[in-house]
């Protein structure tokens, strides 16, 4: 497991951002599961390695400029912000535009020890959330759906209807996110993404394609559309024409408590999950 490691010197003005958010408390999760998980890694930093895939040779590799591996050899830091968000469809759609925004926007939190720190000023480099489902695996979503959202929130309040369809609306996403498909995925390569897991040590992980069409989807979903919404040119190689690129965003289900995965097992999964995909955000 990477050490958890407090940002206690600030934040280097070269690190890589990362947001991750975990659900608030609903039904019988006094505390939920995904951030119980999430909380402890609150203003702490990973240092990843390039990828070695990346640098092996291929005609690929053969594109990298010097400058570019140079920065692609280098330990790049991580910084990690983690905020709680509300089972709530209404709280969903108050939120995630903001986390997308040049600058992000974000809720204060209740907890002062959980202060968010300055967001970067170009947008977070991944932005990762966390939910509970039930007993089993760790479950990384592909896919967010638009529409058929029929349970009621931790508020007891319905999504938006979209178009009413007697006997029961159809309810998700209407207003803003017209010009989105009705499915949406992420653009991380998951299937790797889960051998890569497997080959150290993770075996409880699988790739679903069904986030479940409660609030875990709404939020993956709003998340998706919103980083389409506000594509922006890689910061780090602009100067090198490179083709605009959303922010990655991935969804993940972990179990309730030792169910069977500890707290810290599920914690453990986010950092090598986060560190797997920040190794690969600048590839060419």
């Amino acid at each position: 497991m990477p050490p958890i490691v407090q940002a206690t010197d600030g934040i280097d003005p070269n690190a890589l951002r990362v947001l991750i958010t975990g659900f608030g408390p609903f039904s019988k999760y006094k505390e939920n599961p995904s951030w119980l998980a999430v909380k402890p890694l609150h203003n702490t930093v990973l240092y990843t390695d390039p990828p070695t895939d990346l640098l092996a040779p291929t005609d690929q590799a053969a594109m990298i400029t010097d400058e570019m591996e140079e920065f692609l050899r280098r330990p790049q830091q991580i910084h990690i912000t983690v905020l709680e968000v509300p089972v709530s469809y209404q709280a969903v759609l108050s939120i995630v535009p903001g986390l997308h925004g040049r600058p992000p926007v974000l809720p204060r939190p209740n907890d002062p020890s959980l202060a968010i720190p300055p967001p970067p000023a170009n947008g977070y480099d991944f932005i990762f959330h966390v939910g509970v489902a039930g007993r089993g695996p760790l479950r990384i979503e592909r896919i967010g759906h638009k529409n058929g959202y029929r349970m009621k929130d931790a508020d007891g309040e319905y999504a938006p209807i979209v178009m009413e369809i007697p006997p029961i609306p159809n309810r998700g996403f209407g207003k803003g996110y017209e010009n989105f498909a009705d499915e949406l995925s992420t653009e991380i390569d998951v299937p790797k993404l889960i051998v890569h897991l497997k080959e150290n040590g993770i075996d409880q992980v699988y790739s679903s394609m069904d986030a479940g069409h409660y609030l875990c989807d709404y939020i993956f979903y709003c998340s998706l559309a919103e980083a389409r919404r506000n594509v922006t040119p890689q910061e780090k190689f602009k100067d090198r024409s490179t083709p605009p690129k959303s922010t990655p965003v991935l969804f993940m289900h972990c179990p309730p408590v030792d169910q069977p995965l500890s707290t810290e097992q599920v914690t453990d999964a986010i950092q090598r999950i986060v560190l797997w995909v920040c190794g690969r955000l600048h590839q060419p």
